[in-house]
């Protein structure tokens, strides 16, 4: 035995691939760091590790999607035998989002923070940016929806959803500061002194795309500054008293700027967005409404 097969032994020995052996492997998608180059081979323990994660991914990725796709099936067929409406289907939706009228408000995801997260937030922030399109691809009046600084790390980590280019977004490889006009830009932050009343038409919203559990505190408020564009923050303490931090995911920003432009009160809004575990209620409400969100802290929230 040689000493790279000895080496791909003893990693094998992981309780996380007691069923996966290099006999198994029928498909070799590569593996890169995190700037997008490919890993000269041999591998070392960790690299080996992520390799095989991947092949196995590969593997299967298919076979999973054929069963989601049966049990989706199986689900509608249980709805139409219930007489349950499940909303629009796929080919509905899209063929709607030919005919929407675009709301003239614009949000911008900035992702130019893929530097200051692990593999592990950078996936969570993709998750968020798929719950964003999701929401606006199903509203009657959709925002114009930007991504910016999209990177190679964002590429690699993305390309885990088939079919994201031909999603209803705009993916810009430069910031935001090099494409739109800086009077038109509006960085939202906790930090910033200036409270939105409204979201004015012609305007971009811009979100931070990162998730740092507090390590980057006002990153956001301090660009905006330096950029000299300008910044606001939700105006969460003049409707809601909230038990835990004013702090937001990505996509629970976008989905309040999404409602409140549809033309919802910002009360109402909020009060249907925010998490239950945030234990928010409207200040003038003496029964309150359990709120609470799912324990990430994003520099961008509000």
């Amino acid at each position: 035995m040689d000493l790279q097969t000895e080496k791909c032994d003893n990693v094998l020995t992981n309780n996380d691939f007691h069923q996966y052996t290099l006999y198994d492997v029928t498909v070799d998608p590569g593996l890169k760091d995190d700037d997008g180059n490919e890993l000269p081979r041999p591998f070392n323990k960790n690299q080996m590790r992520k390799w095989l994660k991947k092949v196995r991914w590969e593997k299967h990725k298919f076979e999973k999607r054929s069963k989601e796709k049966a049990r989706a099936k199986e689900r509608k067929r249980e709805a139409r035998a219930a007489n349950i409406d499940l909303g629009p289907n796929r080919k509905m939706l899209k063929k709607m989002k030919l005919e929407k009228n675009k709301s003239l408000i614009g949000v911008i995801l900035d992702l130019s923070f893929d530097h200051l997260m692990s593999e592990k937030d950078r996936y969570k922030v993709i998750k968020q940016l798929l719950r964003c399109y999701s929401i606006n691809r199903r509203s009657d009046s959709p925002l114009q929806f930007h991504v910016t600084s999209f990177g190679e790390k964002t590429k690699v980590d993305i390309s885990r959803h088939n079919g994201y280019e031909n999603w209803d977004i705009e993916y810009h490889e430069k910031s935001y500061i090099d494409i739109f006009p800086k009077e038109k830009l509006v960085y939202l932050t906790s930090e910033s002194e200036n409270v939105i009343e409204k979201f004015e038409e012609d305007n971009l919203y811009i979100i931070g795309g990162l998730v740092d559990h507090n390590q980057h505190k006002g990153l956001c408020y301090k660009i905006a500054v330096e950029q000299g564009i300008r910044h606001a923050q939700l105006p969460l303490a003049k409707y809601v008293d909230m038990k835990t931090r004013k702090v937001l995911t990505i996509d629970h920003v976008f989905e309040i700027i999404l409602r409140v432009s549809e033309g919802k009160q910002w009360d109402d809004a909020l009060l249907k967005v925010l998490p239950l575990r945030k234990g928010a209620h409207l200040y003038h409400s003496s029964s309150a409404s359990s709120l609470e969100q799912t324990g990430q802290c994003d520099d961008n929230s509000l």
